[in-house]
């Protein structure tokens, strides 16, 4: 009987003061915890780590249903100070000043450090091979948006998971297509998401009613995308094409490359055989046109193959270095960027 009150009176008080000393533990390492998030949150250091401590997700990380947040960059300068503007004039001191900043489409930038994600794949794992590809069921802008929610302001997109070495301005020549540019928007948008491309998308939509000038139009995109972000790669896209398999990669390679090798228009024959240029496969390269009368003032020029012919003597007076052109209006329109331009009558 002793011996169990000794053992009663010697730990009887024990439970007690043990408890204690865990609450006492458990209030530092809660003071602790709450000084390290105030001294992160009034010194203004990186505050996607303030997330981390508090358990709390910051915009750039998305909601707590999933959904991610807007990504923010600082827009890039622009390369030439000289460039026409929107709503400016296209003479040399028409454009000394930077236009303004509503006009540039920020490079989507992932909350994660470019260290902590590792380079994409050569060859993306998401891909599906071939689509069927049909032109029988309109396409809502607004509800398309909403299925590719990863695709930023302005047609910008990013892989989410892995940086993507391939830098891809997608230039359209536009003008009255706006029911085959819902199309193009609403099958690309997933397959060049699918090939992780980091990828804007420019719509070069001509003003006026003259002879429509698809090269210029090309060259005015070339030069327009590189005021937004700094593309490595080109890839210029009649709005009336679709590719229908994905592996057929909207990117560049060691040369010039030939996406669109076999149209159903012709039967899916390969055409413009032996050029010296990169293509895919006939079978990878097939694409679907959708159908369409010519427009007006979009007539074939009769003079095109004899300037082609002449290519290699007018080339280096002729294209970018003599460029010339007027900026209209500037939409950043949720799937794409449109730029409205005044490229003159052709010479």
């Amino acid at each position: 009987m002793r011996f169990r009150e000794q053992i009663l009176g010697g730990s009887a008080a024990m439970p007690g003061a043990s408890l204690q000393r865990a609450c006492r533990l458990l209030v530092a390492v809660c003071a602790l915890h709450l000084g390290v998030t105030l001294v992160y949150y009034l010194a203004g250091r990186d505050l996607n780590r303030l997330s981390y401590l508090v358990g709390v997700p910051t915009p750039l990380q998305g909601g707590s249903n999933g959904e991610p947040g807007p990504r923010v960059a600082a827009p890039p300068p622009s390369l030439d100070a000289t460039e026409p503007r929107a709503g400016g004039d296209a003479s040399p001191h028409a454009d000394s000043l930077p236009g303004p900043a509503i006009n540039l489409t920020s490079a989507p930038v992932s909350p994660v450090t470019a260290l902590s994600l590792p380079a994409c794949p050569e060859e993306s794992p998401l891909l599906v091979g071939p689509m069927l590809i049909e032109f029988n069921v309109p396409v809502d802008l607004t509800l398309l948006a909403k299925q590719n929610p990863e695709v930023k302001v302005g047609g910008r997109h990013t892989p989410k998971d892995c940086i993507s070495p391939h830098k891809v301005a997608i230039v359209i020549p536009f003008r009255n297509r706006q029911e085959h540019l819902k199309y193009w928007l609403y099958y690309l948008h997933p397959i060049l998401q699918r090939q992780q491309l980091d990828y804007g998308i420019y719509v070069i939509n001509q003003a006026g009613d003259s002879t429509f000038n698809r090269a210029k139009l090309l060259n005015v995109g070339f030069r327009e995308a590189l005021k937004d972000y700094d593309y490595n790669c080109f890839v210029f896209s009649d709005v009336d094409l679709i590719p229908m398999d994905d592996r057929n990669t909207y990117r560049c390679f060691s040369q010039p490359r030939h996406i669109s090798v076999a149209m159903d228009k012709f039967g899916f024959r390969l055409v413009f055989k032996g050029m010296s240029i990169s293509r895919p496969s006939a079978v990878v390269g097939k694409c679907r046109m959708i159908r369409h009368s010519r427009d007006k003032k979009n007539e074939p020029n009769p003079q095109r193959f004899d300037r082609i012919a002449h290519t290699k003597e007018t080339m280096l007076s002729d294209g970018l270095n003599s460029l010339t052109y007027k900026v209209l209006d500037i939409e950043r329109n949720p799937l794409y960027t449109k730029i409205t331009v005044d490229v003159g009558t052709p010479s």
